[in-house]
């Protein structure tokens, strides 16, 4: 029998997590929940029905796992433990300071009713906070360090996009060259958020749109580009369409770490994504620990899990003894 997945909002994220079903065959999409008129929404998938998120409470016997696709900033604190009363849950929550506090709301709500809940699942955070708590138990004396890009932020190209004058904006993220080699090098150094990123603009202007006014409202909007050096191009809304319509994205995280009884022997330890389309990627990471929420609630499992608290095992669709005999 197929894990019957439902999504919430048809988003980016969610059509990346549309995707990730249709090439996971122990997986299918049974319905698709907007709060627009459905009528105007259009998805992939055929025969999957579009409905109102108001007829959502009559599809708790016909879903297994339930994707919420919202944002971190207003939709997912709310939307997450109002539906953990319903459904098992799967989030991609990436408000790191509020993760505690959005934990215990839904593990309250989960616990309640019976479901489980699985947040802020991605690749940051997700499989980057991962590696960042296996590389530390590993190497617990050493530094931290994670990267971001070269890649498209849609929250910064957003903030952009809402500056008086802007029609329409892309902004890439990217790693300082010269930082990534000391950390390479194993020197351990302390960096500065201007040190480790810059930040570059391509920004279509309204016509007679001023300019200098729009670029020193980028370069010092509070955080988001007032720490980092920033690049601002100009460029025509053609440009724009033909140079930066995708959302690529990626990054590492490096954790640089000593053994030895004298500290003599320096360690590496690096994982790297490199992703033609954010969305995607991150919606096939959430279909897998949709698997897994799937898994731990036929168990008799309640509660809010993190990808900390998931066995690796319960992402697989394979056996115990088949992932033994392949992957060991």
């Amino acid at each position: 029998m197929s894990i019957r997945i439902g999504i919430l909002g048809y988003g980016n994220l969610s059509r990346g997590v549309e995707s990730a079903i249709r090439q996971s065959s122990d997986t299918e999409l049974v319905a698709v929940f907007t709060r627009r008129d459905p009528a105007g929404v259009q998805i992939r998938t055929e025969g999957v029905p579009v409905c109102s998120v108001d007829e959502i409470e009559k599809w708790t016997d016909k879903i297994d796992v339930l994707v919420l696709g919202g944002g971190s900033a207003t939709d997912l604190p709310v939307q997450t433990p109002k539906y953990a009363e319903l459904f098992n849950v799967i989030d991609s929550f990436d408000t790191h300071a509020r993760i505690p506090e959005h934990y215990a709301n839904v593990d309250d709500a989960a616990k309640k009713s019976g479901h489980i809940g699985i947040i802020s699942v991605g690749w940051d955070p997700g499989m980057f906070s991962l590696l960042r708590m296996l590389s530390t138990a590993i190497l617990p004396e050493g530094e931290n360090y994670t990267f971001w890009g070269k890649g498209v932020s849609q929250g910064h190209s957003d903030a952009i996009r809402r500056i008086e004058g802007v029609k329409d904006a892309r902004q890439y993220t990217i790693p300082v060259d010269a930082a990534v080699e000391r950390v390479r090098s194993g020197e351990n150094p302390t960096l500065t958020t201007r040190e480790k990123h810059t930040r570059e603009c391509f920004v279509v202007a309204e016509e007679g749109a001023d300019l200098a006014a729009i670029e020193n409202a980028i370069k010092t909007m509070p955080n988001y580009f007032d720490e980092y050096d920033t690049t601002v191009h100009f460029i025509t809304e053609e440009e724009l369409k033909r140079d930066h319509s995708g959302l690529p994205h990626g990054g590492f995280v490096i954790r640089s770490g000593v053994t030895g009884f004298e500290k003599e022997h320096k360690h590496i330890i690096e994982y790297n994504l490199k992703l033609d389309s954010n969305p995607e990627f991150t919606g096939a990471v959430i279909l897998a620990y949709a698997r897994a929420a799937y898994k731990l609630s036929a168990n008799g499992e309640t509660g809010c899990r993190t990808v900390f608290d998931v066995p690796p095992a319960l992402l697989s669709p394979l056996s115990g003894e088949e992932l033994r005999k392949n992957y060991l």
